[in-house]
């Protein structure tokens, strides 16, 4: 017999970092605890993040001739001129310090002969600026958040804690940000952490679409979470293709069973002098753009995308074969022993390559110190649209981007905490959310069944639909499509006796996939140009009048669905 709790636990501050703990959410937890007891909830274990995932690097102004200034304008280039200004110098500006810092924390990076640190180039820089370890940079700087994290008394890390919904309230016309429900899913207890603060860390959406880089656990949760909770959010309909993910289906021998998530070869393999060929071995990327392979992702992602169109393939091939052996087992090992696993040997083979789903440029609008439009809600990281990237991010700039802004929310944070005056000892305001039981194992596994049946027709109609190149009628019936779809998941859910006030974590995923994929499909249709990421054939100029970013206001977007309502009624 099932035995369902509502535990109540009381924080200064709290990090949700669900579903994740990248850098962002660790850097700021180091920060803050030094002023109060932290929080920190991820759905799954600490090191499943896209942090954990990056392989290229970080870039940074660390040596001339490099400069600030060159590294905003290949940012703002790269961005489509979209990018808000003040944000790309204070980026710029203060990522040399936040590299020094993870250095000074024991994060190893590679150095060259000369002792000093090895910067590699990729595409959009115009200068040697990413700094690297080998293949692997997001495993080792995470690496060393999380053996500072662990010796921090005042951190208290929470896994296997699925973020329900926020927990807001209004002041005046303030809306008011005192918490968050989750559900522990091993225990399926659901337990409500009540503090004055709260950053979301929560990574992006990439799984709205089929094939995507980023881990099995992210499904937009905290920007759905945020958008119900009444927060703004902007530049949705900028979702990053990366160019070069592993193609299984070019693989001398084919994987077992499909990945989860995508295997991602990095830009550094084209900043290392990679070519792009098409499978008659024809270099193709010159006659797309002077850049070649050194053009931004958005540019790549496009011309590879033409290439499998007009010839009617499955993927190009990336070829580094021509550089030493030494180098590239050095610079690559990561990609080459995952390469060889399937009788690939990337020193004398080039790589099956195809775009896939990376990141999300858009998210929660956040001003220059990762502050929300909800009072103590604050943002860092892939969730965030701080306007650092623009219609489209320029390589390595992500892990650099959720550095400077962890730090910078610090500050605010504590702020808030000491200032606030809401009264944390009343957490029955909200009303609980419910771990269906009552409806029994045989009705819970057909609905398992009918939510897996339909996230995967989701990401078909996104990757059908919204993917690399897009169209208005396509937008149109994507839309429409989506809205069927959702309405037909949720009467079945309540046919079966759901209650809109119960949870389950692939229940819960669905609702907020749907509101994503929502907030992309009405951002793109909002936008009556090409620019960046954002391409389709109805208008395929940039136009100068409508370089403004696109903006969704609370409300303004979405019907009524259960994944775009919070479960609980906002207190009076």
């Amino acid at each position: 017999m099932h035995t369902e709790r509502a535990l109540v636990v009381m924080w200064s501050i709290k990090v949700l970092a669900d579903p994740k703990i990248g850098v962002a959410g660790l850097r700021y937890a180091l920060e803050v605890a030094k002023h109060g007891s932290v929080a920190v909830i991820t759905k799954a274990e600490p090191h499943e993040s896209n942090t954990n995932y990056a392989q290229g690097g970080v870039s940074a102004v660390l040596c001339p001739p490099d400069s600030v200034e060159s590294h905003m304008h290949d940012t703002i280039v790269a961005g489509a001129y979209l990018c808000d200004e003040e944000t790309v110098r204070i980026v710029c500006t203060e990522g040399p310090d936040r590299i020094r810092e993870l250095i000074a924390m024991g994060a190893s990076f590679d150095h060259g002969e000369d002792g000093n640190l090895h910067l590699t180039r990729e595409g959009g820089h115009s200068h040697r600026r990413i700094v690297h370890a080998a293949d692997m940079t997001g495993r080792e700087i995470e690496r060393a958040l999380l053996e500072a994290v662990v010796y921090d008394p005042n951190i208290f890390v929470f896994e296997h804690h699925f973020a329900i919904d926020l927990l807001t309230c209004q002041d005046g016309s303030d809306t008011v940000c005192l918490g968050v429900d989750t559900m522990n899913t091993e225990t399926q207890e659901v337990i409500r952490f009540i503090s004055k603060v709260t950053l979301l860390a929560s990574g992006g959406v990439g799984h709205i679409y089929p094939s995507t880089t980023n881990p099995l656990v992210a499904t937009g949760d905290g920007m759905a979470m945020a958008h119900r909770a009444q927060a703004v959010i902007s530049n949705m309909e900028f979702v990053q293709f990366h160019p070069t993910a592993l193609a299984d289906e070019g693989l001398p021998v084919k994987p077992s069973k499909s990945r989860e998530n995508a295997f991602l070869i990095t830009e550094a393999v084209r900043g290392d002098g990679g070519i792009l060929y098409n499978l008659s071995m024809e270099r193709f990327m010159p006659f797309y753009d002077e850049r070649a392979e050194l053009a931004p992702r958005d540019v790549v992602a496009r011309s590879i995308d033409d290439q499998l169109k007009k010839r009617n393939e499955k993927y190009v091939l990336l070829d580094i074969s021509h550089k030493p052996r030494k180098n590239i087992l050095s610079r690559f090992p990561n990609i080459a022993a995952e390469c060889l696993q399937y009788g690939l040997d990337i020193t004398c083979q080039p790589v099956p390559v195809v775009p896939a789903a990376h990141y999300m440029c858009g998210g929660v609008r956040a001003g220059l110190q990762g502050e929300t439009d909800v009072r103590g809600l604050y943002v860092a990281g892939e969730v965030a649209c701080t306007g650092l990237h623009g219609a489209n991010r320029l390589a390595s700039n992500s892990l650099l981007e959720a550095l400077v802004f962890a730090r910078r929310a610090v500050q605010p944070s504590i702020d808030h905490m000491k200032s606030s005056k809401h009264d944390l000892g009343t957490s029955n305001w909200w009303s609980r959310p419910v771990v269906p039981f009552s409806l029994g194992s045989e009705t819970m596994e057909k609905i398992l069944l009918m939510t897996r049946k339909v996230r995967r027709e989701l990401q078909s109609i996104m990757w059908e639909y919204v993917g690399i190149i897009r169209s208005t009628i396509r937008l149109q019936f994507a839309e429409q499509k989506i809205g069927e779809l959702e309405a037909k998941w949720e009467e079945y859910l309540f046919q079966q006796g759901w209650e809109p006030t119960m949870v389950g974590l692939e229940a819960c995923e669905m609702r907020n996939l749907f509101c994503c994929a929502k907030l992309v499909v009405s951002s793109a249709l909002a936008r009556h140009e090409s620019r960046g990421l954002h391409y389709t054939i109805d208008f395929p100029n940039l136009e100068e009048s409508k370089r403004l970013p696109t903006v969704i206001l609370p409300g303004s977007s979405v019907k009524g669905t259960w994944s775009s309502r919070q479960l609980h009624k906002q207190p009076l």
